[in-house]
């Protein structure tokens, strides 16, 4: 007998037919003789609809004491799909039982809409397990110190899944998405992608991390701490398919590095068109001025991602960085009415037309002029670099949005993707 947990996407759980397509799959896996703990996503479009609501009511959503409010008003969509799927399984004969994230509980700090697992009490779950039943959580929310209701942050299902299977020492953590695996790239952009069979976590982690929406990248930060073993797969095949086939259906996330994988240089190409930029010019070059700009940015809670700063001129230097394109207009606001009169500098601009495009490969760790290459495609398509950002295994570029599909293309026929892997 295995523990094993189950997330479902909003997309699973779009409607009461698929929510009964899961319930029947569960059930499948329970019958199989394994315990099972399911994590299940909003409806889908439930989240944005529930925001969309708060909206209208105050444009100004930023304030902490609304922003309290807005985790109370979107952790509902959770809670409502494990209602519904745990009475689709009693309907299937399984005794299951649903809880939200306070009820685990699931310890949160205080960051509201972005929180951040600190602890999960498994005892409770365990109790209901070794009396045979399916045990169903809420995604995406927990309770912190003060009981208040958090949320993790859009994609935050998977890091509520994964963060349950570490607490648990689930034996796998199957993910089921819209998608049947992890991809080269997007197929909807190149239609030659392959599906990966497996993927490391490395790779899995900077794709995450640079746009890949497969993902959430705290679900697999914590896959990694935990070794958690990870699997993504379609929840679309047929509910009634062979478990033994399915449990090996899907891209595994793997923390082996075998012969395979060292003969790709290159296993994918990500992108992000969520990335807004923003340079502040005429900086004076004096130590500890990256701090007081980067700083208060970072006490708002605004992540930065790519940073360049320009050789020093007369004394003086040019600072930019990227953000999510939905903090652009704080960042943007902190820089000219804080940040910029308090160092001094000049000007403060901001563009919110740009992209991220990535290569991402453990095999770049051992090859040389991976980068001149992915450089020489995107020159030969008249694509301009306007920032650039590497690690040992990737190499990622700022370019003008309108080229981000062009430029995705390219390489992914620069490096071979579209070729059948090597076995």
């Amino acid at each position: 007998m295995a523990l094993i947990v189950h997330k479902y996407g909003g997309t699973s759980m779009g409607s009461t037919e698929r929510i009964r397509n899961v319930a029947k799959r569960v059930a499948k896996w329970v019958r199989a003789g394994h315990q099972l703990v399911v994590v299940p996503s909003a409806m889908s479009g439930e989240t944005n609809r529930l925001l969309g609501l708060a909206k209208e009511l105050s444009p100004e959503v930023v304030t902490a004491p609304i922003q309290r409010e807005l985790d109370a008003i979107a952790a509902t969509g959770e809670q409502v799909s494990v209602g519904l799927l745990s009475i689709a399984l009693q309907s299937e004969g399984m005794e299951a039982v649903s809880y939200s994230g306070w009820q685990v509980p699931i310890r949160t700090d205080s960051s509201f809409t972005k929180a951040r697992i600190q602890s999960i009490d498994d005892a409770r779950v365990r109790a209901d397990l070794a009396a045979g039943r399916v045990v169903v959580i809420t995604g995406f929310q927990g309770v912190d110190e003060e009981d208040n209701i958090t949320t993790l942050g859009r994609g935050g299902s998977d890091t509520s899944a994964v963060a349950v299977a570490a607490a648990m020492k689930a034996d796998e953590c199957l993910i089921y998405t819209d998608v049947d695996g992890v991809y080269t790239t997007d197929p909807r952009i190149v239609p030659e992608a392959r599906r990966l069979s497996t993927i490391s976590f490395e790779e899995m982690l900077e794709m995450a991390s640079l746009g890949s929406k497969v993902l959430q990248i705290r679900s697999v930060e914590f896959a990694g701490k935990y070794r958690v073993p990870l699997r993504v797969l379609s929840s679309f095949t047929p509910w009634d398919i062979d478990i033994n086939e399915e449990a090996k259906s899907g891209t595994l996330i793997t923390f082996e590095e075998d012969e395979n994988m060292e003969q790709a240089v290159v296993s994918g190409i990500a992108f992000n068109r969520d990335e807004a930029k923003v340079t502040l010019l005429g900086v004076p070059d004096k130590p500890g001025v990256a701090f007081q700009i980067l700083g208060p940015v970072a006490d708002a809670n605004i992540d930065i991602d790519v940073i360049i700063q320009n050789v020093s001129h007369d004394g003086r230097t040019d600072f930019s960085f990227t953000v999510h394109r939905n903090d652009y207009a704080r960042a943007l606001d902190l820089l000219k009415n804080k940040v910029a009169p308090a160092t001094g500098a000049s000007q403060v601009l901001g563009d919110a037309k740009i992209c991220k495009v990535s290569i991402v490969g453990i095999g770049m760790r051992s090859h040389v002029g991976v980068a001149a290459k992915m450089f020489r495609c995107l020159s030969e398509e008249g694509i301009n670099i306007q920032m650039i950002s590497t690690s040992e295994i990737k190499t990622s570029v700022v370019i003008d949005e309108k080229y981000m599909e062009l430029a995705v293309r390219a390489l992914h026929k620069a490096f071979d993707l579209d070729q059948p892997a090597e076995n």
